[in-house]
Formats: C-alpha cells, structure tokens, sequence
C-alpha cells in the first residue's frame, strides 16, 4: 500500500472520513465513561484534556457531568463540528498534539479511540505523549486508550466492503513494517467520483508503552483490556488502556 505522508491531516479532515465512521456508539462511549469516572473519582472542579477529541462526543459528555473540559484535534472539519457544543465548561481547539499545549495545568488528560500512533517518527511520538505528559499537573494522571496489537493482528479482516447511501467504500487491511495499514478506496456515485485514503498505525504493544511512559517520567498504574474495565490479555483483549500518572 502506498502511504501518503501525515495521511491522517487529509483523511481526518475528509467528509468520507466522518461518513465511514459515523456510526460509532455513543452509548458505548458514555457506558466507558462513566466506568472510568468511577475509577478515577476526580473532584468536581477536575479540569480534563481530550487529545485528538474529534468531534467532541467523550469531551461534552465529560462536560455534562460539571468538569471543566478543553478538547484539542488538528482537523478543523471536526473542531468546527465540536465548537458547536461548547459551554461554559467545555471549550475545542484545533491544536497539533506534537506541539506543546499548556503545562502543568489538568488534572487529567485523555487520549481515547486510538488517537496516537499515527506518526512517522520515533521522535514525533515522543513528541506527542510528551504534550500530554507535561499538559497534566504533578502527580495528575492520563488515560491512553488504544489497540492491542497482537489482537487486532490476529483477528485482522483482510477485505471488506460497506455502503454508506451512494458512497462505497472498499477496505482492504494488512500488517506491514510494524504499522496496522488500512487501505480505503472511495466510491461517489452521486458525483462519479474515485478516491484513496490509507490509514497507517502503529502496531504498538504493551511494553512499547511501558518504554515511552517510563521515559516520559509516566508511572504505568493500571491496565485494562476493554471498556468495561475487564483485566488485560494479550491475545484476548480488543483494547489496551493504560492509566498512568505524572512523576
């Protein structure tokens, strides 16, 4: 497959994008949430960042509970659809998450839904989990939720087609050079239109993380293996949520 270069700034920002995945479950979203705030059990005046937010589903709901939420992505097509909901707890901005974003400032930080790995150097992900880690308080603590590799590789469905009204998409998947590719040709036929786009992840495991959490001055506290909070398998477990404080 052929990767295009920061692939994510074209496809996050492409109205394909947002149609593909619109069906994601925001009643799955809320049921994690509000497990992991049983967990966590932050203050009522907890502040919080949403990293890679999208359009703003975990960030508002976290909000409607009375936190004060800030919700930063780089696609503006997003954080135009998530300024929508701001109030006076919740507020978005198109940020790069490579760049630093205010320091020792939240109590937590979040990076939920895989939002991380999409970088094409070491350094670029260093760069981003050192925003997140140095947007937290001492002491304050950051959830990343993401893929577990070995599953994801095992389970991995090579084909696969969906139709979205009169758009067609065709999703062809592999595992190449330590990276999840996902290929994903577009069909318009309301305006007789082709196009590509091609997700490229990284195929992180858990003592990937364990070795940039450490050299980030991050304290690995809690592992869990899905959005019920269920314990951590490497060959069973769909997601990989790692919950960490600040040094």
């Amino acid at each position: 497959m052929e990767i295009q270069k920061q692939w994510f700034k074209d496809w996050f920002n492409s109205p394909y994008y947002h149609l593909l995945y619109d069906n994601r479950d925001n009643a799955e979203a809320a049921t994690f949430i509000d497990k992991l705030l049983n967990y966590l059990r932050p203050t009522a005046n907890a502040t919080m960042l949403d990293v890679a937010c999208g359009t703003g589903r975990h960030s508002s709901y976290l909000a409607s509970k009375g936190y004060t939420v800030t919700g930063i992505d780089l696609s503006i097509r997003s954080i135009n659809i998530a300024q929508k909901l701001e109030n006076d707890h919740l507020s978005f901005y198109q940020h790069d998450m490579r760049l630093p974003f205010r320091v020792n400032y939240f109590d937590f930080v979040f990076n939920f839904f895989t939002s991380f790995g999409y970088f094409d150097t070491e350094r670029e992900n260093e760069n981003a989990l050192r925003t997140m880690r140095n947007a937290l308080k001492p002491g304050g603590c950051l959830v990343l939720d993401y893929l577990n590799s070995p599953y994801v590789e095992a389970n991995l469905v090579p084909f696969e087609v969906k139709e979205k009204g009169e758009v067609v998409f065709d999703i062809a998947r592999e595992v190449n050079d330590g990276k999840f590719q996902k290929q994903i040709n577009i069909l318009d036929r309301s305006r007789l239109y082709r196009t590509t786009f091609t997700e490229n992840v990284s195929a992180f495991t858990l003592h990937d993380f364990q070795e940039m959490f450490a050299h980030q001055g991050l304290q690995i506290t809690d592992i869990f293996g899905d959005y019920h909070f269920n314990s951590y398998d490497e060959q069973h477990s769909p997601r990989l949520i790692i919950i960490a404080t600040k040094q």
